[in-house]
């Protein structure tokens, strides 16, 4: 399995600019070729292949308006183009079909304004980790880097990445061998919510940390503090990194949470189940501020390539399926519960806590695949609303 290990750098004011001309160099590439390509579209020309472009690059290289591509590393240049050519292959796909998920938009140009800023250098680049433990970057020097941990095998690649707050990182790309953890004989099934992060189907709920709105003072007084600052001044600009980096600080933290629970959540159990929410759907609604910041997303992802990593079984039970108004002791589908009930009994006399009980029907529903473990689990039948279920065809409602 491939995996990305990140580690923070701390370069030296030269070697800082640089990455920054590395940054710079690489963005003109990929600009330039983009640019290529939608000028030949617009004059009813081909499309451009990869080839192609990668020789207008070299050629550029001999001409006095970019003899300086020339000062940074080929690999650098070359991954610029590749990143461009699968934005195309991406966006292709997402036309036709072959990508699933919402549909892309065509690449769009770079900007050196951009609050992320990053090059990746592979294996022909000849990178090397020294063993004084410095990175050597061609063209840039050896830089300082601070192991948090070592890395499991050989990277084949890394990328140097400068955020918003002014720090930079190397991610490492690294083929990790499957740790295998030995069985567990339980199953969980785990309902997310926004007033408990998550409800397992044993009855534990975790509280949701709510990281921004725990920094939002603090936030709302640094983005003060920003608008107050005249536009183009040095003052302005320390106060926009102060507001990176304290949004830096809320991710950071979001993120160590969600790896320390979705571990747990793994090493426990041999089977995880979780509902397949649609959180971009969830995000564009009243509760979009709660939504992002719960990290929904985030904490599936991390479970589902751990669970694959240590041998266990994951599954997403599908969006429609009606966990929460479905009883877990008899199987009835009741109607649709407010957000504000929290509890509700059945008619065959179970009471049943909102949350564990949708907990409950995601474990079932998790179980009751053992055939294609992983699948996006079906939605059980729904009955019809009495007024709409009917025997004789004469007396079906009509549309209008």
């Amino acid at each position: 399995m491939l995996l990305r290990y990140n580690y923070r750098v701390y370069p030296t004011p030269g070697q800082q600019q640089a990455l920054a001309q590395a940054f710079g160099c690489a963005r003109v590439v990929f600009n330039d070729a983009l640019r290529a390509r939608q000028e030949a579209r617009a004059a009813g020309l081909p499309y451009i292949s990869d080839g192609n472009l990668s020789k207008r690059v070299t050629a550029a290289k001999s001409t006095p308006e970019r003899a300086w591509l020339g000062e940074v590393s080929s690999v650098v240049l070359q991954q610029a183009l590749a990143d461009l050519n699968t934005a195309y292959r991406n966006f292709f796909n997402s036309l036709s079909g072959k990508r699933k998920g919402r549909k892309l938009a065509p690449p769009r140009f770079r900007s050196r304004k951009d609050h992320r800023q990053a090059i990746r250098f592979t294996a022909n680049a000849r990178f090397k980790v020294l063993p004084n433990g410095r990175l050597r970057l061609p063209k840039v020097g050896d830089v300082e880097v601070r192991w948090s941990r070592g890395l499991p095998a050989e990277p084949t690649s890394v990328t140097v990445i400068k955020d918003a707050a002014g720090r930079y990182f190397a991610s490492f790309v690294v083929a990790a061998p499957d740790a295998t953890l030995p069985r567990s004989g339980s199953q969980v099934g785990i309902d997310l919510g926004l007033t408990h992060f998550a409800v397992r189907s044993d009855g534990a709920k975790v509280a949701a940390p709510r990281f921004l709105r725990t920094a939002a003072r603090r936030l709302r007084k640094l983005q003060q503090s920003l608008s107050r600052k005249e536009r183009g001044s040095n003052n302005r600009r320390k106060a926009v990194v102060k507001v990176a980096r304290a949004h830096a600080k809320v991710a950071d933290t979001r993120r160590d949470w969600l790896h320390k629970l979705s571990t747990i959540v793994v090493r426990d159990n041999q089977a995880i189940y979780v509902e397949d929410l649609c959180v971009a759907g969830l995000g564009r609604t009243r509760l979009a501020k709660s939504v992002h910041d719960a990290g929904w997303g985030m904490f599936t992802a991390m479970l589902e390539y751990k669970a694959a990593r240590a041998g266990r079984t994951f599954g997403k039970v599908h969006r429609l399926f009606p966990s929460t108004r479905r009883c877990s002791a008899c199987g009835r589908i009741g109607g649709k519960l407010p957000l504000n009930v929290r509890s509700w009994t059945c008619p065959c006399g179970s009471t049943h806590d909102r949350d564990v009980n949708a907990a409950l029907n995601i474990l079932a529903a998790g179980r009751a695949d053992s055939n294609d473990r992983g699948a996006q689990i079906r939605p059980g039948p729904v009955p019809a609303p009495r007024g709409e279920a009917v025997t004789r065809r004469e007396l079906a409602p009509t549309g209008g």
